[in-house]
């Protein structure tokens, strides 16, 4: 496996390429573009992505290990595919509509000031995870565990009390109604 420790990689462009058998650790990733590209089978371990299109990478079999992602576009993206061991990491400002993390053990995790429209959290584990000030429009939570998640800043969500745990989750007054929805009733 190559690799590389301690890189900066800069504008690099791999629209369409397939990467494979490499191994980052702490890497900082600026203004590239992965979009459409193959990174199945890779690791990333304490790398750092900063304003980056990653949009319908592929990244079967990969290990994601404290990645932080700013200010990314990253839309499609099935991040369930990738290596559940180790599967840490953060969001900031960024762009994760249509993304899955179906089945995802993601304890603690923190997505800031983030859209996550159309995104699947269903039979992952978010507990204690902070959704802060994330546009969670259509976003599908299905037997999640939400338990200690923070909702508190977020919007557009619909959650089902019913099949989510939600224990100690908690939620702003104006969310409310997302938690009711299944319900049809109105709130005045």
């Amino acid at each position: 496996m190559e690799l590389h420790d301690d890189k900066t990689f800069e504008g690099t462009v791999y629209t369409d390429k397939v990467i494979k058998g490499r191994e980052f650790q702490s890497c900082t990733f600026k203004k590239c573009d992965f979009s459409n590209s193959d990174f199945s089978h890779n690791k990333f371990i304490d790398c750092v992505f900063e304003g980056c299109n990653l949009s319908l990478m592929r990244l079967t079999g990969t290990t994601l290990n404290n990645a932080v992602f700013s200010n990314c576009k990253i839309l499609g993206v099935n991040f369930s595919e990738c290596q559940s061991m180790l599967f840490t990491v953060r969001f900031d400002a960024c762009i994760l509509d249509y993304a899955s993390f179906m089945g995802r053990k993601m304890l603690n995790t923190r997505f800031t000031k983030s859209s996550l429209k159309e995104t699947t959290f269903s039979q992952a584990n978010m507990a204690g995870s902070v959704f802060d000030e994330c546009d969670l429009s259509g976003t599908v939570f299905n037997r999640a565990d939400l338990g200690s998640a923070n909702f508190t800043t977020s919007y557009n969500y619909t959650i089902d009390p019913e099949i989510n745990n939600i224990k100690n989750a908690a939620f702003s007054a104006d969310g409310i109604t997302g938690l009711l929805t299944k319900y049809q009733i109105r709130i005045v």
